[in-house]
């Protein structure tokens, strides 16, 4: 390359942006690769279909533009399915104007006949980018519904997509023996097993038809290239304003139904597909609802309580001076939003961590020891047993005049906290500065859709972590229907809930929100269970309202 030629490829990789075409995989977030992610985290635009850009979004930083695209085509939207967009005009203008940007499609780039035409356009434009795999449809969904596409024997695997295949395509998998992926919508399996059929394949050929395929939403029906119209009718899937809908049919013996039965791993996850409702913030909720997620549940977040100020600040201010000028021994921290009220004031009067020096760190619960880590603080004691006021009073040491210098311990906390851990300090020696850190006030109630769901079992469990969740879920959104499989953490919450004329149906063995999912867990598990030995098929508990449709899962 000549010195010119250099120069002038130089001044265009500087003029131009760059793209990043990035496959999404089959919808589940967690199918995403690494470079996927780092790619996303730096991206200026994102562009994607509001399916795919739901899949990638949560990786993608604060801020990020995320232009709407525009169906050119009005005619296809009757159908359902907008097939003719403007992405390249949004990815060619983006990256035009130097910005990095992350074309983001279903499945693979490389199996997506827009994202290879889009490449060309960059390519002719001298605009750099790059391709980032991702999982194709074809593959990953099967892998999720337990049909394997080869064995240890080995097999010819033949993709097809359905829309555009010819009639010599048909023909020539119509004549293999070996196994059919085929890509087509929910309406359309059975011109496709049609097809195959007068090909040459048998009637009696194991078919699986997967809808929704690595979500929790995923329903696979088993059964031949001769039944499976009828099975989709028996099923009171079709017919359906919803056939459009894209499935992978995989046809072949190693869909039989015998595999299936030991291989669908996602499908029978103990609360796959539940909707379950976590009366919490989000950031309360975020473990919990990522373990309800590793479980097959959909995990849907309500507050119930809002946490605001103390009405009188000075109160708060000034035990946390007393904190840097020795006043006190201890500090116990009951719940996270106590660790969260003492930083907010630590931050307001340019405090950190080693304010804490010299002083001893007690913490109730897994969470508020998280909280006052994630601040750089270590607690000195968190009850060895249960996780409350009474926990901690166990293992709380007795004054000594001899061995501690100070007496007082700063006791941050809300406004409606009992009065156990005062008192039980006290006891043992000590003196309390009992402050209200913050006040918790009834939460908002939540949108209309969220509170006829609850009252009319469009939830299939409600998670209760306190007492107060449960009065205040019933007072902000009302009662929960009868159909709702309702947990709660502790005797005293099941109490509240019973008073409210609730049937509690799982009671966690231990005070913790974790062992309250896990313990839902169990419950799913033994339910799916009395399904399966009684013949029955495996429904939800919110498909048994009155009016619910039972639908096949197998």
């Amino acid at each position: 390359m000549s010195p010119t030629t250099a120069s002038k490829a130089s001044s265009a990789f500087s003029a131009y942006g760059h793209v990043t075409f990035l496959g999404a995989g089959p919808g589940d977030p967690g199918l995403l690769t690494l470079r996927a992610v780092e790619a996303l985290a730096g991206a200026d635009v994102l562009i994607a279909e509001p399916d795919v850009l739901d899949v990638v979004r949560g990786h993608a930083r604060a801020g990020v533009s995320t232009p709407e695209l525009t169906v050119v085509d009005d005619a296809s939207m009757t159908a359902g399915v907008p097939v003719l967009r403007d992405a390249a005009n949004l990815v060619m203008e983006a990256a035009r104007g130097g910005k990095r940007v992350v074309r983001a499609v279903t499945g693979d780039p490389g199996l997506d006949g827009n994202a290879g035409a889009e490449m060309l356009v960059c390519a002719a434009e001298g605009i750099p980018f790059e391709v980032v795999p991702g999982v194709a449809t074809a593959v990953g969904v099967p892998a999720y519904a337990g049909v394997p596409l080869r064995d240890a024997e080995g097999a010819d695997v033949r993709f097809v997509d359905a829309r555009t295949a010819s009639d010599r395509c048909w023909t020539e998998v119509g004549a293999s023996d070996g196994t059919v992926v085929v890509s087509t919508s929910l309406d359309s399996v059975a011109a496709a097993a049609g097809e195959l059929v007068a090909a040459g394949r048998k009637p009696d050929t194991p078919l699986t038809v997967t809808v929704a395929g690595t979500t929790t939403r995923q329903r696979t029906w088993t059964a031949t290239l001769g039944t499976i119209a009828q099975v989709l009718k028996q099923a009171k899937v079709l017919p359906s304003p919803d056939g459009h809908q894209p499935v992978i049919a995989v046809v072949g013996e190693r869909s039989a139904a015998a595999q299936r039965d030991q291989l669908a791993w996602f499908e029978s996850k103990p609360l796959f597909g539940w909707k379950v409702l976590v009366p919490r913030t989000k950031e309360q909720a975020a473990s919990l609802s990522d373990q309800l997620r590793s479980y097959g549940a959909v995990p849907s977040e309500v507050p119930t309580i809002a946490v605001e100020p103390p009405r009188t600040p000075q109160q708060m201010e000034r035990a946390v001076k007393g904190l840097v000028t020795g006043r006190y021994e201890w500090i116990a921290f009951t719940s996270v939003n106590a660790v969260k009220a003492v930083r907010e004031k630590f931050e307001e009067y340019g405090l950190d961590a080693r304010a804490f020096a010299g002083i001893k760190v007690a913490a109730v619960g897994e969470q508020t020891a998280a909280a006052l880590i994630e601040f750089g603080v270590k607690p000195d004691l968190v009850p060895s047993g249960e996780q409350s006021a009474a926990g901690l009073l166990e293992d709380w040491p007795p004054y000594d005049p001899v061995f501690d210098p100070i007496d007082r311990v700063f006791l941050p906390r809300a406004d409606i906290a009992t009065e156990t851990l005062v008192a039980g300090l006290i006891e043992l020696g000590w003196e309390v500065d009992d402050v209200t850190a913050y006040r918790t006030v009834r939460a908002s109630p939540p949108p209309v859709e969220t509170r006829e769901a609850i009252k009319g079992g469009g939830f299939d469990a409600v998670l209760f972590t306190s007492s107060s969740t449960v009065r205040n879920l019933v007072g902000i959104a009302g009662k929960p229907h009868n159909v709702t499989v309702i947990a709660c953490i502790g005797p005293a919450t099941a109490k509240t809930a019973e008073e409210h004329g609730l049937r509690v149906d799982v009671l966690s063995p231990e005070p913790s929100v974790h062992k309250l999912a896990e313990a839902l867990a169990e419950f799913g598990i033994r339910r799916r269970e009395a399904a399966l030995e009684a013949g029955d098929p495996v429904t939800r508990p919110s498909e048994r309202r009155p009016g619910a449709r039972r639908r096949r899962t197998t």
